[in-house]
């Protein structure tokens, strides 16, 4: 990171059901920070990319199952959004008033992602059904429009364990690493660095969550600049592990025993 590194949110207006995000970001862009430069990394919100993709439900179209309207009296939840979350989950693992905790995709998370938070009245969004290639998708589309070399970011707001409030984890991935293995560094004192892995994507997207905000903002975007982090076309995507090499999901399976 060097002296220049910024964020600047992206205003964009309200993103409706196949609109064309990138063309807003382009021109957002261009207002706020001068255009896309090479090296610029473009923070975009699930729910924006979601919507834009038509990955919006109606929740009176839904047909609400048995299971479903078990979960929702279990854990107080609407019976056609505990059907879309089902839908959604690979597993239930449990919940708490209001929410179900729910693996998917190789991520432990609420609802599974399933958000009434900027959707429509009477409606939700669902994750985007492959982040990662949404993500190149719109690397594509914004480096073909403006020439430049940028990395992008499908960024979705968390809570962790134990600590209260949300910040910004990363859910796709294009242009840039997600993860960058620190492993065989030295630490101040000489020390060889074991198992220390920086998550660069979950940092950046927290980094975009001060300026995008979680409310009426409509500045589902950010361009991060001068970070400094090569862009590649080979980059991989989120990466995750299985949940018994997580030191969380391990301790909670073991308990479950």
């Amino acid at each position: 990171m060097n002296d220049s590194f910024t964020v600047c949110g992206l205003p964009t207006g309200i993103i409706r059901e196949g609109d064309p995000i990138t063309e807003r970001v382009i021109a957002a862009a261009r207002e706020i920070c001068g255009g896309f430069r090479d090296g610029d990394i473009l923070v975009l919100a699930e729910t924006a990319v979601a919507t834009s993709e038509g990955n919006v439900v109606r929740l009176s179209d839904i047909v609400v199952s048995a299971h479903a309207r078990r979960l929702a009296e279990q854990y107080q939840l609407d019976p056609a959004t505990a059907e879309i979350v089902l839908r959604e989950s690979d597993s239930i693992v449990g919940g708490i008033p209001g929410f179900l905790l729910c693996m998917k995709g190789g991520t432990l998370l609420p609802n599974a992602g399933v958000d009434a938070s900027n959707a429509p009245p009477g409606c939700v969004t669902p994750l985007p059904a492959d982040p990662d290639a949404s993500a190149r998708m719109i690397r594509q589309a914004v480096e073909q429009a403006t020439g430049a070399r940028i990395g992008v970011i499908i960024a979705d707001s968390r809570t962790h364990a134990m600590r209260l409030g949300c910040s910004g984890v990363a859910i796709g991935c294009a242009g840039i690493p997600s993860v960058i293995d620190d492993r065989g560094r030295s630490d101040l004192f000489g020390r060889e660095l074991k198992v220390t892995k920086r998550a660069v994507a979950d940092n950046i997207a927290s980094a975009a969550e001060l300026v995008m905000g979680e409310a009426d903002e409509c500045t589902p975007a950010a361009v991060i600049r001068g970070i400094g982090l090569p862009i590649s076309d080979d980059s991989i995507g989120v990466e995750s592990i299985a949940a018994d090499e997580c030191l969380f999901m391990g301790i909670f399976a073991k308990s479950q025993k």
